[in-house]
This record gives C-alpha cells, sequence and structure tokens, in this order.
C-alpha cells in the first residue's frame, strides 16, 4: 500500500474511533465513515448500508448524492451478499456486469466502476461499504479495494465497540438510577414520614396544650412533609421511568421498613402475613403498594389508638391485595381523605379497586387491590 494512502487510511480510522467513542451522533459517526471512505477510494458516491432481518440492506449514510438515503437494495444484490460472506466485490460496470447487474435500483444506474466491502465485524456484520465512480470513470484497482476493505472493517470494529460501550453507559446508568430511587424511597423517605408521624402525635397529646398559632404552625409543617413526601415519590417514579420493565426492588423487605417504622411509633410491632410472590412486580405496582401501606399505616397511628394492628399482603389468582386492619376508634369526622382518596384513583387507574371501612366499635380496615401478571 502506497505510504500516504496508509497514513491517510490510518488517519481517518483514528477520526472516526474518536467520534465513536466519544459518544458522537451516530448520524454524525456515519457521515464521517462515508466522507472518508469516498476520500480514500477517489470515490463518487460512497454508501453505508445495515444489514435487515430478512438479509436486505438499507442506505443508512451516503455521500456524494442524496436520494440513495432510505434506499433498500434486495437480499439478493451483490453488497447483500458481501455483507453476508464477508468476501469483498469489485465491478468495472455495476449495471453491466452479470454479477451485479441484475438488483441495481433506478438510483444508482448513472455509475459505473463499483466496489463493496464487508462493514463490521466477523462476529457482527453490520452490513456493507460501497463505493461508486460515474459511467466512464476509472475502475477501482485492487490497492484500492484492499484499503477499502481494511478501513470499512476498522471502521465497523470501532462502531461495534462504540455500541457495546453505549450498551454498557445505559446499564450503568439504569443501574445509579434505581440505587439513587432505592436510597430516596427507603432512607429520605422513611425519615420524613417517621418526623411528620412524630410531629402529628406531639400536637396531639392531650398533656400538651399548645397556642392556637403553635398548633397552626405544627400543622403546617406536618403538611410540609407530606407535600415533600409526594415530591419524593415523584422524583423516584422519575428515575424509575427509563426502564419501566425493570423488576422491583424487593417489596416484601420494604414493606417490613414500613411495618418497623409503624412499630416505632405505635409502641407495639403490626403483624405482618404475606403470601405469594412479591418481588417480580413491575415497579408502578410496587410502588403503589407502598404507597397504599403507608398511607394506611399513617392513618393508625395518627388516629385510631388502636391496640392491634394486621396487615396481610396476597398474591393469589392474577390479584394482588393489601389489607391493613386495626381495633382503634376509626376515621374521626373532619379528618382530611386526601390520602385515601389517592389511593382510591391509584387502584382504579390500575384497575382495581380501594375500600375502607371504618366505625368507632370495630375500628378501620383498607383492603387495596389491583390486577398482576
Amino acid at each position: 500500500m502506497d505510504p500516504s494512502l496508509a497514513a491517510r487510511t490510518l488517519t481517518a480510522a483514528t477520526e472516526i474511533a474518536t467520534a465513536a467513542l466519544s459518544g458522537d451522533d451516530p448520524e454524525a459517526v456515519l457521515d464521517l465513515v462515508v466522507r472518508s471512505a469516498a476520500a480514500l477510494a477517489e470515490a463518487d458516491l460512497c454508501l453505508v448500508m445495515a444489514r435487515g432481518v430478512d438479509g436486505s440492506l438499507t442506505v443508512e449514510a451516503a455521500h456524494g448524492a442524496r436520494e440513495p438515503i432510505g434506499l433498500v437494495l434486495s437480499p439478493r444484490s451483490s453488497a447483500a451478499r458481501v455483507a453476508r460472506g464477508g468476501v469483498p466485490i469489485v465491478a468495472d460496470d455495476v449495471t453491466t456486469d452479470p454479477r451485479t447487474s441484475p438488483y441495481v435500483p433506478r438510483e444508482l444506474q448513472g455509475y459505473g466502476p463499483f466496489a463493496a466491502a464487508p462493514f463490521g465485524t466477523r462476529e457482527r456484520r453490520l452490513g456493507a461499504l460501497t463505493v461508486y465512480r460515474r459511467r466512464g470513470g476509472p475502475p477501482f484497482t485492487p490497492a484500492t479495494v484492499d484499503v477499502l476493505t481494511a478501513f470499512a472493517a476498522q471502521a465497523g470494529l470501532v462502531l461495534v465497540l462504540a455500541e457495546g460501550a453505549t450498551a454498557r453507559q445505559r446499564v450503568d446508568l439504569y443501574e445509579e438510577r434505581e440505587r439513587i430511587a432505592r436510597d430516596l424511597h427507603d432512607v429520605i423517605v422513611q425519615r420524613l414520614y417517621a418526623a411528620g408521624m412524630q410531629l402529628d402525635l406531639l400536637a396531639r397529646k392531650p398533656s400538651r396544650k399548645l397556642a392556637k398559632p403553635d398548633a397552626t404552625r405544627l400543622g403546617d409543617a406536618v403538611d410540609q412533609l407530606d407535600a415533600a413526601i409526594e415530591d419524593v415519590r415523584a422524583v423516584v417514579r422519575t428515575l424509575r421511568q427509563p426502564d419501566p420493565e425493570q423488576p422491583a426492588a424487593r417489596l416484601s423487605d420494604s414493606a417490613r421498613a414500613e411495618i418497623e417504622t409503624a412499630r416505632e411509633l405505635l409502641g407495639f410491632a403490626p403483624t405482618f402475613h404475606l403470601i405469594g410472590e412479591l418481588d417480580d412486580l413491575p415497579p408502578t405496582v410496587a410502588d403503589n403498594v407502598r404507597a397504599a401501606l403507608r398511607e394506611a399505616l399513617s392513618n393508625v397511628v395518627r388516629h385510631a389508638g388502636a391496640l392491634r394492628v394486621a396487615v396481610h399482603l396476597r398474591r393469589e389468582g392474577g390479584v394482588l391485595r393489601l389489607t391493613v386492619a386495626d381495633d382503634g376508634c376509626g376515621i374521626p369526622e373532619g379528618v382530611s381523605r386526601r390520602g385515601l382518596n389517592n389511593l382510591r384513583e391509584r387502584a382504579e387507574l390500575a384497575g382495581g379497586r380501594c375500600e375502607v371501612r371504618s366505625s368507632p366499635r370495630s375500628g378501620t380496615s383498607v383492603t387495596w387491590e389491583v390486577p398482576v401478571p
């Protein structure tokens, strides 16, 4: 190979590697590939074609003409055979050579000299890199075809590596987002929730008479904590949204954490019965169950004066059912039911239901259920 041509090939390959591995837009990288290949082969037109599942080729980038972009070549075309077999091909005239002429589309009828090289690696054949000269132009020499083949292999390898690096970065990003979401939910929300419960209990102690302005400020502080909890939950949902099918992070463990928080505030431990597999639920369902459990236990702590609390979480027959029952005084008149109404809305949006039964004699029972896979 001519030393100057070898140097230009190396420079072009290095430029493409830098762009691809730096995370540049894939279209910009492919545009760089076709411009570089056209310059190295002294071609009038250069195309990068990607393989389809049926073996056809689709033009993803072009230099020298705009029209071929989006053009689809038959699986029986010479370029498709190159993409499958990994062996380059060269023709003096693409429209008359019997190996190539039957499948030349209208958009390429004005070209003569033609060469195609496999694009990608032996393990990951992405497609083909093709070059053309106008009809009547000089054919591509074997040396030029060798340069094109080497360049296509190098550029294809870079894109395969960049694709792998991008996939790893995406996985790392999802894992980091899930870690942050888990920390926000399992640590920050728990602390805010516990602080709000303690402030609310403080305000309700019969032995402590607060001046009306102080009681108002304390109530406002509790409301602000509730709002902060909702804001954090919204952030958690947003963080988890990029990968909605990712399994939930051990709902059984976080349910036990919610009950442990209630135990500290109640002074006794609620009973907990769990039936069925809970840790493969979609994140949205798991988040709604946590919200339902937290809201139900919050009502028990704030209003019930209960001596016994029972939590049942059952997944059976395509239904997930949460029941929180206490033997307290029921939900007092005039108490805001905003949280319970939100749970009803969540359940109904998911095709389920939320039922609340409460009386001064029998206490309160909250049943929240939704269909699950």
